[in-house]
């Protein structure tokens, strides 16, 4: 038996195990025994979800068994957690991603923004960026890396055959391209609600914790995270071209995108309806809810209807998803835009592992163990908030390089949520960088799955990821530290002085 299956095997049994001593021998609130409770069940998943000794959305499915059983929540209450309208803008979102690779369009997308930029070795880099950061913000950073990644060997392939005699400049500039895609698909997705599954998670957690706080809407995480994002982006194109790319001379034909892009013939009926489809759904989604810029208010369109707190971005997302399954195709016959079949590729894994996040933010808030959290962590007070926010910056961005970045943003959130409230600072400035660093793992390939896909080419060393993508922790850290203490303050209306009242209500 290997290694890794003998630690599996050890975690499998470790966590039940954990968790029982833990609810048998702790008494961390005499007055509560949910409290325990839930710490227990906390544990026993937190052990299977680092090890994944079982899949992960099977260990999210525990608080449905463990919580009615334990006193902790109602299982109606606990069941009603794993379908709600973050789900729901999940769902939507995904539904027209897939649409967009049934026909292509994302690949159409992609090389038009490749020939935009150029052949020269710096705006191959960046094109090779720029769509991948472009798509990943709506589409999952694991399908857009899976779609560039095709195009991209054939690129190196291309320059390779060109530069024979060069072969070490070949295989650094091929190097930098591959580590560009992986870490542009995480940056990208860190700017959008949908683009990765921690920002979708914080939204909804946020909520269950702070049920009395403004609702954080599509427009209001872009105006916050956009900034950050390019900042970072930018970075990313700079480091690695001077680290991999400055001096090299390779140039790639110009007609070699040209002929992958004329292989995909005209643009037809079905990817220019789901073309609009997508810019409408964007659109949508940013000018829904009033949009706060300082003085200035911007009305949303949801103000239009009768009821418009009633809408959110999950019904954007369903109603927009909707229209593609109603639109038949042209060019296929006795199809539509979008097909159950396709449908059935939504990652119901994910859906799932939101479901027991939010469950176990639930828990933490109904037991009280957040708060019991808080009162433990309230020793941090002494620091200043910039440091504050950089300490929770830095341990989410590590820690994500080896577990999964989802299950652990839900393990931590309510912790600082707890942290929050036991040192009326802002939850937000514990919040939101935990969230953002769930997403800048750039070291390992086992961090996210671009690093995982990229390393699968083997064309890349590992000593090549570590110490690059060190550098992109450390200045990731940097960048949403200043962008939480500075931008979100701004976009949030966070005073440092004032704790806000509708956190004081929980």
């Amino acid at each position: 038996m290997s290694l890794k299956a003998s630690l599996k095997k050890l975690s499998f049994w470790a966590g039940p195990d954990t968790g029982l001593l833990v609810l048998f021998l702790l008494e961390l609130d005499p007055e509560r025994p949910e409290t325990t409770a839930t710490m227990a069940v906390a544990i026993w998943m937190a052990i299977w979800w680092i090890s994944e000794a079982v899949p992960l959305a099977i260990t999210a499915l525990l608080p449905v068994a463990l919580f009615p059983m334990l006193g902790i929540m109602d299982g109606t209450m606990v069941s009603a957690t794993y379908f709600n309208h973050v789900i729901f803008l999940f769902i939507g979102g995904f539904l027209v991603a897939l649409a967009m690779q049934k026909w292509d369009l994302h690949k159409r997308i992609a090389l038009r923004i490749l020939m935009f930029t150029g052949t020269r070795p710096a705006r191959i880099l960046l094109g090779f960026m720029l769509a991948t950061a472009f798509l990943s913000m709506w589409i999952s950073n694991t399908a857009t890396t899976m779609m560039m990644v095709p195009i991209l060997i054939s690129v190196i392939s291309k320059l390779e055959e060109q530069t024979q005699k060069n072969t070490n400049t070949s295989n650094s500039y091929s190097t930098g391209l591959l580590l560009g895609v992986a870490y542009s698909a995480s940056i990208g997705g860190m700017m959008t609600l949908v683009g990765t599954p921690p920002n979708l998670s914080f939204t909804r957690i946020f909520q269950i914790m702070f049920p009395e706080a403004p609702e954080i809407s599509f427009a209001d995480w872009m105006i916050f995270a956009m900034p950050a994002g390019i900042i970072l982006f930018l970075f990313a194109w700079l480091f690695l071209y001077m680290r991999f790319a400055k001096g090299t001379v390779q140039q790639l034909d110009k007609d070699h995108l040209k002929k992958q892009y004329q292989a995909l013939g005209q643009p037809g009926y079905e990817e220019k309806i789901i073309f609009l489809v997508f810019i409408s759904l964007a659109v949508l989604w940013i000018s829904r809810a009033d949009i706060q810029l300082g003085s200035l208010r911007i009305p949303g369109w949801q103000n239009l209807f009768r009821f418009p707190e009633y809408l959110n971005d999950g019904t954007v997302a369903i109603a927009l998803s909707i229209i593609l399954f109603a639109i038949p195709s042209k060019n296929k016959k006795g199809t539509r835009l979008l097909d159950w079949k396709t449908a059935t590729r939504l990652p119901w894994g994910i859906v799932l592992l939101f479901g027991g996040g939010f469950a176990l933010a639930s828990g933490f808030k109904e037991s009280g163990l957040s708060t019991w959290f808080g009162e433990q962590l309230s020793f941090v007070t002494f620091l200043h908030p910039v440091l504050m926010i950089a300490l929770v910056a830095l341990m989410m961005t590590f820690l994500t390089e080896l577990t999964s970045n989802t299950a652990t943003t839900e393990m931590i959130l309510p912790v600082l949520a707890g942290l929050s409230l036991a040192t009326q600072i802002h939850p937000l400035l514990f919040m939101l960088p935990a969230t953002m660093s769930a997403s800048m793992a750039f070291m390992l390939p086992v961090a996210t799955p671009p690093n995982a896909i990229i390393f699968g080419t083997n064309k890349l060393r590992i000593a090549d990821m570590v110490k690059t993508g060190l550098i992109m922790n450390l200045m990731g850290t940097f960048i949403i530290t200043l962008s939480v203490y500075f931008i979100a303050r701004w976009a949030f209306g966070i005073d440092l002085n004032i704790f806000p009242e509708w956190a004081m209500s929980n």
